[in-house]
C-alpha cells in the first residue's frame, strides 16, 4: 500500500500535519491487524518530506 503527500504541496496543508496524520492510522490500522502481511510505501516529493517522516517513524 501506497501513500504519496497529498494536498501539501499547491493546497498547503501543512506538511508535518499530514505525516502525522498517515502515520497515525496506518500505525492504527496495522496494531488492528496483527496478523496483516502489508508492504506501506510514503511516498514524498522533498527532502523535507522524508526527513519528517523519518523522524515519525523511528519514534
Amino acid at each position: 500500500m501506497a501513500f504519496c503527500c497529498i494536498s501539501t504541496g499547491v493546497f498547503g496543508f501543512p506538511r508535518d500535519e499530514a505525516a502525522q496524520i498517515a502515520v497515525r492510522i496506518v500505525r492504527a490500522w496495522l496494531g488492528a491487524h496483527p496478523i496483516a502481511c502489508l508492504r506501506v510505501i510514503f511516498n514524498v516529493f522533498l527532502d523535507e518530506d522524508a526527513a519528517i517522516y523519518r523522524h515519525l517513524l523511528s519514534a
